[in-house]
């Protein structure tokens, strides 16, 4: 008798042990789908979550150039063997750039023409880069590829599309139209339009333009 007793609490025992560990395996399964589910989710661009009333304006110019470029290239697809160039974007009335012109977003146009080459060139867009020299230029403080000096570039190799666009300069920033167009027709097959605040370079002005006169400004305390 006692002999059969032992034998069933030994199987009762054993029998409760193996659930246990069923149980264990079960739970140890379940946590590792979800472990490979999560590392499974699609990668979410770096400003997906970004909430733009929450933005601080300063330092997030390359925000709104990613903004500016979704909107540009949301119908346009890298076309086979073409080839892009990215070139500056102006203002509106003067159609070129102006050193003396004192707004805060003066060199707007340059960063804009820098950021959209990166935006292209992520996009798979076969961007051309007209401002490279034929040679190295070595000078005492530097070295480098491109220049502006007509006679010390490379030969500009076909161009199918370009890049640009223009900017209408606001006392509180710039409205930036940016096409896309084909070189040998001139049609625009693409537009977008963003604006940029005047605190994306400098936070406060001090000193601004207004008509060709200049205003001083209070700084917010």
């Amino acid at each position: 008798m006692n002999r059969m007793i032992n034998n069933a609490s030994h199987a009762f025992l054993t029998g409760s042990i193996s659930g246990l560990v069923k149980v264990l395996s079960c739970a140890a399964l379940y946590a590792g789908l979800l472990a490979g589910c999560s590392t499974l989710e699609e990668p979410k661009s770096q400003f997906s979550q970004t909430n733009t009333d929450d933005i601080s304006a300063l330092g997030n110019v390359e925000y709104h150039t990613y903004m500016l470029a979704n909107e540009l290239f949301a119908d346009v697809g890298p076309a086979r063997q073409s080839r892009y160039a990215v070139v500056g974007f102006v203002p509106v009335d003067s159609m070129k750039y102006s050193a003396d012109h004192q707004h805060p977003l003066m060199l707007l146009g340059h960063q804009l023409e820098q950021g959209m080459i990166t935006e292209a060139t992520k996009r798979g867009f076969s961007t051309q880069e007209f401002k490279l020299s034929n040679d190295i230029i070595v000078s005492d403080e530097s070295d480098r590829v491109l220049t502006r000096d007509i006679d010390q570039l490379s030969n500009i190799e076909r161009v199918d599309f370009y890049i640009t666009g223009t900017m209408v300069y606001q006392e509180s920033g710039a409205v930036v139209n940016a096409r896309i167009i084909n070189a040998r027709n001139k049609n625009i097959v693409a537009a977008a339009t963003r604006f940029f605040p005047a605190e994306l370079f400098w936070r406060e002005e001090q000193v601004t333009t207004r008509n060709g006169k200049l205003y001083r400004t209070e700084g917010t305390r």
